[in-house]
């Protein structure tokens, strides 16, 4: 089964490459590697505002998360596109770099970011099975709950 194949299984249609919020670019490849910047968490096309500890719940969170992969795939995919292949040509997911806009007392960060890690190894399948970090900060752009990074290695 392709990665387009269960994406489709999963009812999820990839979004289109985001026009970045600051002067940054949406991905940057060196080698195999592709590096994706950062994306936010969003919510019917707007920033999903919250912070954990205060108003919104981990499960709620793991939602946001789950969101921001799908954005994530939606870049990659250009990204591999760019380099003259597509998703079926990603090799590994190497890592997510996640960081939840919490209160001091937040102590589930990482089950948050499961909500990505989880659909990356869903999709990717024993390559989707990737490094990962998940901080708690103070804030995040735009008073999103949710922020994730990645780095993706080309076959």
């Amino acid at each position: 089964m392709t990665v387009y194949n269960t994406l489709a299984s999963l009812h999820i249609t990839l979004p289109a490459v985001a026009t970045p919020a600051a002067a940054y670019v949406p991905f940057v490849q060196t080698g195999k590697l592709i590096f994706l910047s950062g994306h936010v968490s969003k919510k019917n096309g707007k920033p999903w505002v919250a912070q954990f500890g205060k108003d919104m719940s981990t499960e709620e969170g793991k939602a946001a998360a789950r969101a921001v992969a799908i954005d994530l795939m939606g870049t990659l995919d250009a990204a591999c596109k760019a380099a003259g292949t597509d998703l079926n040509g990603i090799k590994r997911i190497v890592k997510l770099m996640s960081l939840v806009n919490s209160t001091p007392d937040f102590t589930e960060q990482h089950l948050v970011t499961n909500g990505a890690s989880e659909l990356i190894g869903q999709v990717f399948g024993p390559a989707g099975a990737h490094a990962r970090s998940a901080f708690g900060v103070a804030q995040l752009p735009f008073g999103c709950c949710v922020e994730i990074e990645m780095i993706a290695e080309l076959a």
